[in-house]
């Protein structure tokens, strides 16, 4: 019996070797899907971010790298299907004649796999553009952002966007 007694934690040892080995692969595969997680979300956020970039300085071709080419948009400014449509849309939204600044906060995203629903907030102030002139907002608008995006093999894209008004000051011109 005490031959046992000696014995058994030896003989134990590789089973509690093994055991910490597969708890430190389980936290190691924990951490670099964390890490996967974090940077999917960093990528989706800088998408939100480019799309107001665009917006803002009147680079609708950019859509092209933002949105998926079958994308679909529901905003103020009509409907449209597919990354041409939105790039003709956007187009005649934010004309020459007004400057438009999009301030985007709040982005959350929610991650599913290889998919994402995202919501947003959204002021866009309007101002009418006199040359060499700066000049007070006319129009301002709140709205919330809803988009889906999903991965590609381009990396990730918006598929679809969806602007709710929520208030509005001024007059749209």
């Amino acid at each position: 019996m005490k031959k046992i007694r000696l014995v058994l934690p030896l003989a134990l040892l590789p089973i509690a070797a093994l055991a910490a080995c597969s708890s430190t692969a389980t936290a190691a595969d924990a951490e670099r899907r964390e890490i996967r997680e974090l940077l999917d979300r960093s990528h989706i956020t800088a998408l939100v971010d480019r799309l107001g970039h665009a917006l803002d300085e009147g680079a609708f071709e950019d859509f092209r790298q933002i949105y998926t080419a079958d994308a679909s948009a529901t905003t103020p400014g009509g409907m449209a299907q597919g990354v041409d449509a939105m790039i003709a849309q956007a187009g005649r939204s934010h004309s020459a004649d007004k400057k438009v600044q999009h301030f985007i906060s709040n982005v959350i995203v929610d991650l599913r796999g290889d998919t994402a629903a995202v919501s947003a907030n959204l002021l866009a102030t309007f101002a009418p553009v006199v040359e060499g002139t700066l000049t007070e907002p006319k129009y301002t608008l709140g709205e919330i952002y809803s988009f889906d995006a999903v991965r590609t093999a381009e990396g990730w894209r918006l598929s679809r966007i969806r602007s709710t008004p929520q208030w509005a000051i001024g007059t749209r011109f």
